[in-house]
């Protein structure tokens, strides 16, 4: 039997449920018939990034970073490699330090890039500086328990 999951859409944020068995079918979104899974990290605001981590019952990975940032800037085409290959198993979004300082205060962000994995809602680890793409799939898969995906 399937669990039934809560997937917010990285586009309308509406939150669907959708089986757990059905989630490599790339499901779309209840509201705005989008992509559930469009394996790109998103950019979101401090409300998006509320509702995302707490929503979602896959794993959350969120990379803390600011524009002005150049470990940041080389890190971000490996992130959103590493979005690619855990496709639904994980969502990756961003959030820009500098337009929600609140945000980065409440998570006691004090160096970037940081990621952070959360999970149901609740913070599950913490990296801060770059990584390879391969390394952040093998951190979310260690720190997760999530499946590697081809």
């Amino acid at each position: 039997m399937s669990t039934i999951l809560q997937i917010v859409c990285p586009h309308c944020d509406t939150v669907n449920r959708v089986p757990s068995s059905r989630l490599a079918d790339e499901p779309n979104c209840g509201k705005c018939s989008e992509g559930l899974f469009d394996a790109k990290p998103q950019d979101l605001s401090g409300e998006r990034f509320r509702k995302h981590v707490s929503r979602n019952d896959i794993p959350v990975v969120v990379d803390f970073w600011a524009p002005w940032c150049g470990p940041c800037k080389a890190m971000a085409p490996e992130f959103e490699q590493a979005s690619l290959q855990l496709k639904s198993a994980a969502r990756l979004v961003k959030l820009n330090t500098e337009g929600e300082p609140a945000v980065a205060a409440q998570f006691s962000i004090r160096s970037i890039p940081t990621m952070v994995l959360f999970r149901n809602g609740h913070e599950v680890a913490r990296r801060s500086g770059t990584m390879r793409s391969g390394d952040i799939v093998r951190w979310v898969h260690t720190q997760s328990g999530v499946g590697l995906t081809d």
